[in-house]
């Protein structure tokens, strides 16, 4: 069951309507009109169950969550400005101005959960289509980047002590009685370890983390003897997790780097200032001359990238209705120079007898290919793409949907709302 949305034909004296009082002509507004809000009531309502409370509005919702990615800010900050806000409330499809919040900001999480990412994939076909044929073009540009985890830089102290922490909670809540529990030894080590990279501490620091994996091991050990079955059985996955961190040595592969987000991998991308980055690789595509978004996905492993291909292309035909006729990349897709009826073109060494003609395309093709580049620091600094906040692997397509959807939505504000350049009213004046 879902909330009624506010009937625009009673209106109250003391609150008149926010349409009367706001600007019509505000970007957000103007673009709240080409959102097609009632297909997502359409493709949304049958998620919902038809008894227990009333859910809120599909439109509020899918509101705050755009403009979340819009305004780059969390759930907590969204909820409070939208309070303040007017116009992200008439964009959200109030009729009058509201004095309390919306909703509370976990019903953003259940939310999310609920469209999971075939929803969000919606949002941004959304974006794309108000762009109408400059969404069309038949050559996109592709690359990818990584999108970070929200977890501490990995070290085997730090997944040692969680293993710990996490083996004397379960004792805790079960209230099994321990041998021995190593609150003053492993404060101790933690201490140690925090200087290793002191010439005179390695050695040390090298103890005090076998001591740590040893204490570790003991209390992972001493719970699967005396947990009863039963209660074993809802540990699995858990100590699974354990024993493959316990296990696991430097050269290893598929190693585990977080116990509460197991899925995040290494990645290194050759940055001189961040050699290695710990999250999920993304691919995000665009067309050609006009730089609209048309694909963003994540990866669940750290794929070759040309190896990437054929997933991304069959997301760009759900987005656009069709395949593009070319793809330009870089030369980290090598392999594959046609993938259905897609050509993949990457840079090639230029010879003297190579048609001038045929270079100047190139020129003109990889000129245009490098502007993608600013397309992803944009969706880094401005839509929440750098640092992925939402759980697990599900969170991380989200984010990346959501933030190639902000970027389409306030570029096309960006281009029909954007302010007359002063350029162009002094050539128009000259010219009367």
């Amino acid at each position: 069951m879902i909330e009624s949305p506010p009937n625009q034909a009673q209106m109250s004296f003391l609150a008149p309507n926010l349409m009367d009082q706001l600007n019509p002509k505000h970007p957000s507004l103007q673009l709240a009109k080409k959102i097609p809000w009632d297909f997502f009531e359409s493709e949304f309502s049958p998620l919902y169950s038809a008894n227990g409370r009333p859910a809120k509005r599909i439109r509020l919702m899918v509101g705050l969550c755009i403009l979340k990615h819009l305004e780059n800010v969390s759930d907590e900050v969204l909820v409070r400005n939208w309070v303040q806000n007017p116009y992200a409330q008439l964009f959200c499809g109030e009729i009058e101005f509201q004095w309390k919040l919306p909703c509370d900001p976990t019903d953003l999480i259940y939310f999310r959960k609920r469209m999971g990412e075939q929803g969000f994939e919606k949002i941004l076909a959304s974006s794309i289509i108000i762009h109408g044929e400059n969404a069309l073009e038949k050559e996109v540009c592709i690359d990818t980047t990584v999108q970070e985890k929200n977890i501490t830089f990995p070290t085997d102290a730090k997944l040692y002590r969680k293993i710990i922490v996490r083996c004397l909670k379960i004792a805790k809540t079960h209230q099994l009685p321990l041998r021995r529990t190593y609150a003053k030894e492993i404060k101790a080590l933690k201490l140690i370890c925090r200087f290793a990279g002191h010439p005179k501490n390695r050695a040390k620091a090298r103890k005090a983390v076998k001591r740590l994996r040893t204490i570790a091991g003991r209390l992972v050990r001493e719970l699967q003897r005396k947990l009863p079955t039963n209660t074993l059985d809802g540990y699995i996955k858990e100590f699974d997790l354990f024993n493959k961190g316990l296990c696991q040595k430097r050269g290893g592969k598929n190693k585990l780097y977080s116990l509460h987000e197991p899925h995040v991998y290494c990645m290194s991308k050759g940055k001189a200032h961040k050699r290695y980055e710990f999250g999920t690789k993304v691919s995000i595509t665009t067309t050609r001359d006009s730089k609209i978004i048309i694909g963003a996905m994540a990866f669940s492993s750290n794929q070759f990238d040309g190896h990437t291909l054929p997933e991304v292309l069959l997301q760009m035909k759900r987005m656009i209705g069709h395949s593009p006729e070319v793809a330009l990349c870089d030369r980290g897709y090598k392999g594959k120079s046609k993938i259905n009826d897609t050509r993949i073109i990457r840079p090639s060494a230029v010879t003297k007898d190579t048609d001038s003609q045929y270079k100047a395309l190139m020129r003109k093709r990889f000129r245009k290919r490098a502007g993608i580049e600013p397309v992803i620091g944009h969706l880094k600094s401005d839509h929440r793409l750098n640092r992925s906040y939402f759980k697990g692997f599900v969170g991380d397509q989200i984010n990346v949907l959501m933030a190639a959807a902000a970027f389409n939505f306030k570029k096309w504000m960006r281009l029909f709302f954007s302010p007359p350049k002063w350029s162009n009213y002094y050539a128009k004046s000259s010219v009367g």
